[in-house]
C-alpha cells in the first residue's frame, strides 16, 4: 500500500477518533476527495516543475504515532528563543506538550486547534477563518485540511498588541521508523492589532520526517504581523508549508523565510489583497549544501488599488544542492497604483549547484510600478582579491562576502534576540565559528 492509500484508507478511521461538529465533517470529507482526486503532486504539474516528492514518498510513513515520546527542556531548550520570554505552543510528534509550553487566554488567544476547533466559545471564529483562504484546489492542503485536528491558534482581539513573540515549535522525536505530521495553524489578528510569531519544525534525529503544514493567517483593518519562519532540520527531514494571508486595508504583513537545513523543503506563500493601501512583504535567505533541495514557490495577488508589495529572496547554493524560485505577482485590473517589487538573487558556490528561477507579472491594470529581476553568479573575485590583499583569509574573506549579500533580509529581522540568532547560524553555514550551531 502506498502513501496515498494509506492516507485515503485512514481517513475514516480519523474521524471515528475525534469530535467534531458537522460542517467540519463535509469539510473533512470534500478535501479528502479532493486530495484522492489529484494525489501528490508531481513534476508533470507546472507548479512543481522543479521539484519531485518521489523519493520521499517511497518512505512506510507512519500517519498516527503510537507512542508518545516526553521531552525535557534542557534537552530541547537551544531550539527556542530563550534569551527572551516568549508565549510557546510545543507539539511532539504531532501531539501538544503542555509541559513544554506557555500559552494564554489573558486578553489574547494562544492555544491548541484541537481547542478551537472542538469547544463551541471558539464557534464564531472557526466558521468565520478556518479554511476560508486556504486552497480548496491544491492536493496537499487538501490532504492537510481532512486531518486537521492539531497546530496553533492564535487570536489577537481588536487593538490588542502580543506583549511578547510566540513560538510555534513542532519536534519529531525518531520513536516512529518514519513519521508524517500534518499541523494546522490559524492566525487572527484583529483591527489596530499586533503580533510576531516564530516558527520552527525540528527533527530530534536522522529517521525521515514527511511534515505537510498549513497556516491561514487573517490580518484585519492596520493590523500588523510579523512572521518568522526557521527551517535548519536534519538530513532526512522533509517539509511542505503552505501558508495562505489574507489581508484587509491598511494592514502589514511580513514573512520571513530562512531555509537552512533538511532534505527537501518546499514552502507555498499565497497573499490576498482585499483593502486598499496595504503592504505585503515576502523575504527569504537559502544557504544549503550537499544535495539539499529548497522550492520557493510565492503569489501575491493585487486586487485592490494603492497596495505594495515586496519580495526580497537570496539564494547561497554549494555542493550539489538546488534552488527553486517561482515567484508571481497578479494585479487585477482594478488594482491601479500598486507598487510590485520582487527579486532573486543566487549565489553558486560549485558548479554541480543548481538554481531555477521564474519571475512572473501578470497585470491587467495600466497605472501601476511593477519590476521584478533574478541574477544568478559567483563571488565577486576582485572584491575577493581585495580583501585578501589587506590580510583577511580566503574563507573569511568570502565569509564576509556571503554574509553582505544576505545582509538586506538580516536587516528586516525586527525581533534583536533572533536576528542574533540568525545571524549565528548563518555564520556557522558559512563556515565561520562563533557561539553556538543550531
Amino acid at each position: 500500500m502506498d502513501l496515498k492509500e494509506k492516507l485515503v484508507s485512514s481517513f475514516m478511521a480519523f474521524e471515528e477518533r475525534i469530535d467534531v461538529h458537522s460542517e467540519l465533517h463535509d469539510v473533512r470529507t470534500s478535501a479528502i476527495k479532493n486530495f484522492e482526486n489529484k494525489g501528490f503532486p508531481t513534476k508533470k504539474e507546472e507548479a512543481w516543475k522543479y521539484t519531485s516528492l518521489n523519493a520521499i514518498l517511497k518512505n512506510d510513513f507512519t500517519v498516527f504515532p503510537k507512542n508518545e515520546t516526553a521531552i525535557e527542556f534542557k534537552e530541547v531548550k537551544k531550539y527556542f528563543l530563550h534569551e527572551v520570554d516568549t508565549f510557546k505552543l510545543v507539539f511532539i510528534d504531532g501531539v501538544f506538550s503542555s509541559n513544554l509550553s506557555s500559552t494564554t487566554h489573558e486578553g489574547i488567544d494562544v492555544c491548541l486547534m484541537s481547542s478551537a476547533l472542538n469547544k463551541p466559545k471558539y464557534k464564531t471564529v472557526i466558521d468565520t477563518y478556518f479554511n476560508q483562504i486556504a486552497s480548496k484546489d491544491e492536493s496537499l492542503t487538501s490532504l492537510n485540511t481532512a486531518f486537521a485536528k492539531e497546530g496553533a491558534y492564535i487570536n489577537i482581539p481588536k487593538s490588542k498588541i502580543a506583549d511578547k513573540p510566540i513560538e510555534i515549535m513542532y519536534f519529531s522525536t525518531g520513536s516512529e521508523a518514519a513519521l508524517m505530521v500534518q499541523p494546522r495553524n490559524l492566525v487572527v489578528v484583529g483591527e489596530n492589532a499586533h503580533v510576531q510569531i516564530i516558527e520552527r519544525h525540528q527533527s530530534l534525529s536522522e529517521n525521515p520526517v514527511l511534515t505537510n503544514s498549513v497556516t491561514e493567517i487573517y490580518a484585519q483593518k492596520r493590523a500588523i504581523v510579523d512572521y518568522y519562519k526557521i527551517q535548519n532540520d536534519e538530513s532526512q527531514a522533509n517539509l511542505v508549508d503552505n501558508t495562505y494571508v489574507s489581508q484587509q486595508k491598511e494592514s502589514h504583513v511580513y514573512v520571513h523565510t530562512f531555509s537552512f537545513g533538511g532534505n527537501i523543503t518546499r514552502n507555498n506563500l499565497n497573499f490576498y489583497h482585499y483593502g486598499e493601501n496595504l503592504t505585503s512583504t515576502l523575504n527569504g535567505i537559502t544557504i544549503i549544501g550537499d544535495k539539499q533541495h529548497v522550492d520557493h514557490y510565492t503569489l501575491v495577488r493585487h486586487s485592490q488599488p494603492n497596495c505594495e508589495s515586496f519580495q526580497d529572496y537570496k539564494g547561497i547554493f554549494s555542493d550539489r544542492s538546488t534552488g527553486v524560485f517561482n515567484g508571481k505577482v497578479y494585479v487585477e485590473k482594478d488594482a491601479q497604483k500598486t507598487n510590485a517589487f520582487q527579486k532573486s538573487n543566487n549565489i553558486l558556490l560549485s558548479d554541480k549547484a543548481t538554481i531555477n528561477a521564474k519571475p512572473q507579472l501578470e497585470i491587467f491594470a495600466d497605472d501601476v510600478k511593477c519590476s521584478h529581476g533574478c541574477t544568478v553568479g559567483q563571488l565577486d573575485e576582485t572584491a575577493l582579491f581585495y580583501m585578501q590583499q589587506r590580510g583577511i583569509p580566503e574563507k573569511e574573506a568570502k565569509a564576509l562576502l556571503m554574509y553582505a549579500f544576505s545582509n538586506s533580509v538580516i536587516e528586516g529581522i525586527k525581533i534583536p534576540e533572533l536576528k542574533q540568532r540568525i545571524t549565528k547560524i548563518i555564520a556557522n553555514k558559512l563556515g565561520v565559528k562563533i557561539g553556538f550551531d543550531l
